[in-house]
C-alpha cells in the first residue's frame, strides 16, 4: 500500500508515541525523514535516531524520543505543507513559532534546516513542519 504522505505519518508517529510515553518508535527510512531527524536533533527535540536495515534497499529508523521532568519535550509537532496543498515562504515571511520559542523545519535548496539557519543562509523553501 502506498502512503501519500510519508513525513506526515512519521510526525503523528512521535505524537502518538510520545502520548503514550514509549521510549522509542520506529518508521520506514527515507532522505527526506532523515534530514528532518537531524533538524531535531541537533535543535533537541529528540535523544537520536537509528538506522536498520531490512534488505532489498529498504531501512527503519529507530527514534529515541525525548522527556522532561516526565513531560514530552515536543509539547507540538504539525505539518505545514502537504500533498494537496504545499505552502512556500520566502526568507523575510519565514514565520515564527512561538515567538522563536519553537522551530520551524524549512525545506530549501541548501538542504532541509530549521527556520533560523535558512534565514541566516538568506534562503526560503518549503515550509515542512513547526515544532515546539
Amino acid at each position: 500500500m502506498s502512503m501519500t504522505d510519508p513525513l506526515g505519518d512519521m510526525l503523528t508517529r512521535i505524537r502518538n508515541a510520545q502520548m503514550r510515553r514509549k521510549n522509542k518508535v520506529s518508521t520506514p527510512g527515507s532522505r527526506l525523514r532523515g534530514h528532518v531527524l537531524d533538524v531535531l536533533k541537533d535543535e533537541g527535540y529528540i535523544r537520536g535516531y537509528s538506522t536498520t536495515e531490512l534488505g532489498n534497499g529498504r531501512t527503519e529508523f529507530d527514534i529515541e524520543l525525548k522527556y522532561f521532568e516526565g513531560q514530552p519535550v515536543i509539547r507540538t509537532i504539525e505539518r505545514v505543507s502537504k500533498p494537496g496543498r504545499r505552502v512556500y515562504a520566502a526568507v523575510d515571511a519565514m514565520p515564527r513559532v512561538a515567538n522563536g520559542l519553537g522551530i520551524t523545519i524549512v525545506s530549501t535548496p541548501k538542504g532541509v534546516m530549521a527556520d533560523h539557519a535558512a534565514r541566516e543562509a538568506n534562503v526560503g523553501g518549503e515550509v515542512l513542519c513547526k515544532v515546539f
